[in-house]
């Protein structure tokens, strides 16, 4: 998938969903998490935002979805386009009424709700009436038919899958354009992951809507993603096809754990090692 041309006034383009330009983020006026980040997401794409623990992955989602000054940081350098708007201004409610909503790691469900009160809190922000909210919320459980069957099971009582399947229908629930995934994998067993991201896979394919997947699980985020960034201590250091970064000898060795011919696994590699190799 090429990059589509950027448009020169706005940083984005009619192909362009949404568009991070050379963004840094400081938390506390003096801690710098972001150093000059970029990306670049396709209307209806799915890309993986990739790296380690600290990498800065979940920093990248919230500073799109104005989620940091809840945790004393700011965007302090660059701008952030949504549908060839700047966006970094606005605040988070304002940014779901327009079509950008992030699913937080760890789920974050409200516990003593049921799993049907939860799908519907996703809908608070619409105007669109009760029958199109029903329509909407039939639709959440025929993508997830588990969510069905425990629709009066509350959260808090539901398994690690279910929470994750709800956080995800309730984030449709905004009649979405574009979804910022933050983790999706985390604690799940791998068929529940192989399941979560095949209806992510389904809901790019028949609803349209754009991802962008902050992952540790690179193998998997690259088997349903089309393009990907890798991060490294606040900046991107790869990026490319998915199809190309699965068989690029760097991210073998030291994201999917496949070493080549006399070449160390990445756990032995010092992470000084892997930035000089990219960087240079």
């Amino acid at each position: 998938m090429a990059r589509p041309e950027a448009d020169v006034a706005t940083g984005g383009s009619k192909d362009t969903i949404l568009s991070v330009n050379n963004i840094e983020v400081i938390y506390d006026h003096v801690i710098l998490v972001l150093k000059g980040v970029s990306l670049t997401i396709p209307r209806g794409g799915i890309v993986a935002l990739l790296g380690a623990n600290g990498a800065g992955k979940t920093t990248t989602l919230k500073a799109v979805s104005n989620l940091l000054g809840a945790e004393r940081g700011e965007v302090t350098k660059g701008k952030i386009v949504f549908e060839n708007e700047e966006v970094q201004a606005l605040s988070p409610n304002d940014l779901v009424r327009r079509g950008c909503i992030q699913v937080m790691e760890g789920r974050h469900c409200f516990g003593h709700l049921t799993i049907e009160e939860n799908l519907l809190t996703g809908a608070y922000t619409r105007k669109d009436g009760s029958t199109a909210i029903r329509d909407d919320l039939e639709m959440v459980y025929r993508y997830f038919p588990r969510l069905r069957e425990r629709r009066q099971s509350q959260a808090g009582y539901t398994s690690g899958g279910e929470q994750q399947m709800c956080a995800i229908g309730r984030a449709l629930m905004s009649r979405p354009k574009m979804i910022l995934l933050d983790e999706p994998s985390m604690g799940l067993a791998p068929q529940l992951v192989e399941e979560i991201f095949e209806i992510v896979k389904q809901l790019n394919d028949q609803e349209g809507v754009s991802f962008l997947l902050a992952e540790q699980n690179t193998n998997v985020a690259l088997k349903y993603a089309t393009y990907g960034y890798i991060l490294e201590s606040g900046r991107i250091v790869l990026d490319g096809e998915a199809k190309a970064l699965r068989e690029n000898e760097d991210v073998k060795e030291f994201y999917l754990g496949v070493g080549g011919e006399g070449r160390k696994s990445f756990r032995d590699v010092k992470h000084y090692k892997r930035r000089k190799r990219w960087l240079a």
